[in-house]
C-alpha cells in the first residue's frame, strides 16, 4: 500500500465523535405558482416548528424552468406572488435567505430541501 492510499483510507479520529446529519426534508409543489408557493411557506413553517431551531437549517429551492414557463404560458404570474413569498419567509429569523437553484430540467415546478442539524 502506497503512502497516499494509506493517508485516504484512514478516517480521522475526530470524525468519531461527531454525531450523523439527519435526512433532509424534502417537498415537491406542482400545480399554479401562486399555490405552490403557498404550500411550500406551509411546508417551510411546519419544518420550522418541527426542527425547533431555525439557526441550524439550511434551505434548498429549486425551480424547473420549463414548468415555470408552461405556467406563465397559461395565464400564472411570478409577480407579485415572488415578493410576497420572499416578505413572509423574511420574518421567519433563517440565518440566510434559502438558495434558489433554477433548473433547465422539467419537473415539478418546485423542490423544497430543509437540512438542519439535531
Amino acid at each position: 500500500m502506497s503512502a497516499a492510499t494509506a493517508r485516504l483510507s484512514r478516517r480521522p479520529e475526530r470524525g468519531r465523535d461527531v454525531e450523523p446529519l439527519p435526512a433532509p426534508l424534502v417537498w415537491t409543489f406542482d400545480g399554479p405558482f401562486e399555490r405552490c408557493l403557498d404550500d411550500l411557506d406551509d411546508s417551510l413553517r411546519r419544518a420550522i416548528v418541527l426542527i425547533g431551531d431555525v439557526s441550524r437549517v439550511a434551505l434548498l429551492i429549486d425551480i424547473s424552468l420549463p414548468t415555470l414557463l408552461g405556467r406563465v404560458r397559461r395565464g400564472d404570474r411570478v409577480q407579485p406572488a415572488w415578493g410576497r413569498f420572499t416578505e413572509r419567509i423574511a420574518g421567519y429569523g433563517l440565518p440566510t435567505f434559502p438558495r434558489v437553484r433554477h433548473l433547465r430540467t422539467p419537473g415539478p415546478l418546485a423542490t423544497l430541501v430543509v437540512a438542519y442539524r439535531s
